[in-house]
């Protein structure tokens, strides 16, 4: 690889990282041709890309970066693949289901919404993030059940003006 085309990867890796905030650093080194192949469609479904990096090349990118990673760079040692995604938890969704049937993926780290995770013990804690979709379905799910329980009970006060009355003062107390 020339030196022209070792900057160009590099300045491609470094335009990755910054249109990503949900970042994947794993090891699938020694998958077999169909296993990877099945984990390339694994994540195509899951909509990540997964992209193997020569870790050199990917720890310039990192530091030409305007993100701060951290400690990530440490995990950059023997094979690294990187997995881009838009959802912080689905690729540790897809790593975790996967490796049900296979030792790898290995999680050697993640960077989340700025936020660094080191070590494959990280993979339940990243399973477990909510999307951020998930934490609004959250709020607003928290928002309408006072909102039901209210219209529930002037429902069922028969929509008489001194059953409602009656029904919003027990709430009140």
């Amino acid at each position: 690889m020339t030196r022209e085309e070792k900057s160009q990867v590099i300045e491609d890796l470094t335009a990755q990282l910054a249109n990503s905030s949900n970042i994947y650093l794993t090891d699938i080194s020694g998958l077999n041709a169909g296993t990877t192949s099945d984990l390339r469609r694994a994540c195509f479904k899951a909509n990540i890309k997964l992209a193997v990096v020569k870790n050199t090349l990917l720890e310039k990118a990192m530091e030409a970066s305007d993100k701060d990673f951290g400690d990530l760079p440490s995990t950059l040692k023997g094979n690294t693949s990187v997995m881009y995604a838009e959802t912080g938890n689905a690729p540790a969704k897809v790593i975790k289901n996967f490796r049900k049937k296979s030792d790898k993926p290995l999680l050697k780290g993640a960077f989340i919404e700025e936020a660094i995770y080191i070590g494959d013990e990280q993979l339940d804690a990243l399973v477990d993030i909510k999307s951020k979709e998930e934490v609004i379905g959250d709020i607003i799910g928290l928002l309408q059940s006072p909102a039901k329980s209210v219209i529930s009970a002037l429902q069922s006060s028969g929509g008489k003006l001194a059953g409602i009355i009656k029904t919003l003062s027990e709430k009140e107390g």
